[in-house]
């Protein structure tokens, strides 16, 4: 019985010794799958900026001071005093002689007419689409993902519709055009096209940033609303965008980081920028009294979560100490808390060239100095406020400058109505051609200007 026993258990104790590596081999197998499979959903797909366009308007569309004056008076349609009003924000607003408006706004009187604004919008899209794909020969059936994004003018069909009938995109093109969303929505559009360059491999995508000047003129008595006659532009750009590995090697950017803010929950900020008629029935667009003061509090909450993701642990830890220190020792208070140096982060910045407060307010806040804000009030004074594309200026400016170098980090800075503020930083990822050609090419040399207090007309 001892003799059955103890061979029973020698059988039983081989079985065990013998069948453990096989188990433990599978089990490092599962794991291994396991974390490659974790690895390749969470991994961070590439998103390239290959090139863009922006568009640049004819000079027989220029509206110096002097000719906006002129037209206001032969159209007959404002009291002396609401011209006295928009010449006065005009000589102060840090808009040059050279910025455009569409041909129809240079009728008399303006032609606001939906035909008008369709010729607008297919004249500049139409425009920067054809430079962008000529230059880089891209067939329009290569496309994979069209976006477009303008705020105020929404046809049937849409503005993709638009261009793909015009240049003949395949049938199972990805297109979406987003409407009403404001001077932020470029940056939304790229917000976009990076979620569905996740999904999609093997892709490339092309985003079209404008706003229609045309349909949007103001002609009531309402000061607010007044203000966005003068300071929106004629402007749009074009963005090629890839994740294919074979675009790594000519792309010009890649996106690091894309965050996202929105206060629209804010009754203040959801109504600082605001479409609506008046009480004659004239719709406009407000601009409010506290819009610098919802735009700071938006980039407030949008750095909170970007500074994290680009600042240096060193400006982290100097930023935490100096809140611990208003929070115990009330006097520290008094000198504020401690802002960031971004420029720890960041070689170039591109804050939307809404208006020269906008730029005076942030450029104060992140305490920048005068030439990190020159690319936005550069733009600003040539080009007017082109609302979504403006950004892309501000970029073409840098690379006309021949600022931008192979590693150098770039933040985009966007505001917009609802109340949103979006943050976008690209990193140079290629030596930049130094004959490259833009929409400042034909005038860099002259700029930067100096810019005064009250233009003279």
């Amino acid at each position: 019985m001892e003799i059955v026993l103890l061979r029973y258990l020698s059988f039983t104790n081989l079985s065990i010794v013998t069948e453990f590596p096989i188990a433990l081999t599978h089990l490092l197998a599962i794991t291994a799958l396991i974390i490659a499979i974790i690895c390749l959903t969470f991994r961070s797909n590439p998103v390239y900026l290959v090139d863009f366009s922006c568009y640049l308007p004819p000079d027989s569309l220029r509206v110096p001071t002097a000719n906006f004056i002129e037209h206001c008076e032969a159209s007959n349609i404002f009291d002396q005093e609401y011209i006295d009003f928009q010449v006065k924000i005009l000589e102060r607003s840090g808009i040059g002689f050279e910025s455009c408006m569409p041909i129809a706004v240079h009728e008399i009187p303006p032609n606001s007419s939906f035909y008008k604004a369709q010729e607008e919008t297919e004249m500049v899209l139409s425009t920067i689409v054809k430079d962008l794909l000529s230059k880089h020969n891209i067939n329009p059936k290569s496309i994979d993902i069209l976006v477009s994004n303008c705020s105020l003018f929404c046809p049937t069909p849409s503005l993709t519709s638009m261009i793909i009938n015009k240049f003949g995109f395949r049938s199972n093109v990805k297109s979406f055009s987003l409407s009403g969303m404001g001077c932020s929505a470029g940056m939304l559009s790229i917000s976009l096209v990076k979620d569905l360059l996740k999904v999609h491999k093997n892709s490339v995508a092309l985003v079209l940033s404008m706003e229609a000047i045309t349909p949007n003129g103001y002609t009531g008595k309402v000061k607010s609303m007044l203000m966005a006659n003068i300071l929106f532009r004629m402007g749009g750009a074009a963005i090629f965008l890839s994740n294919r590995k074979q675009d790594k090697h000519k792309a010009k950017y890649k996106l690091q980081n894309l965050v996202r803010t929105h206060l629209g929950s804010d009754d203040q900020a959801y109504q600082s920028v605001f479409q609506q008629p008046d009480e004659s029935g004239k719709v406009g667009v407000s601009l409010s009294r506290e819009l610098l003061h919802v735009a700071a509090k938006a980039l407030r909450t949008n750095i909170s979560e970007l500074g994290p993701l680009v600042l240096p642990y060193s400006e982290q830890l100097r930023y935490g100490w100096s809140v611990i220190k208003q929070k115990i020792w009330f006097s520290a208070g008094q000198k504020g808390t401690y802002v960031p140096n971004f420029k720890k982060a960041f070689e170039h910045f591109c804050i939307h060239a809404g208006g020269k407060a906008v730029i005076d307010a942030i450029e104060d806040n992140l305490k920048l100095h005068k030439e990190d804000a020159e690319a936005s009030r550069m733009t600003l004074y040539r080009f007017g406020n082109t609302s979504s594309s403006s950004l892309w200026y501000e970029l073409s400016y840098l690379e006309a400058k021949r600022r931008m170098k192979k590693g150098d980090r770039v933040w985009q800075i966007a505001f917009g109505s609802g109340f949103k503020c979006n943050s976008a930083v690209w990193k140079c990822i290629s030596d930049l051609d130094p004959d490259l050609r833009n929409s400042w090419s034909d005038r860099i040399h002259l700029y930067p200007v100096e810019i005064p207090k009250v233009c003279d007309h």
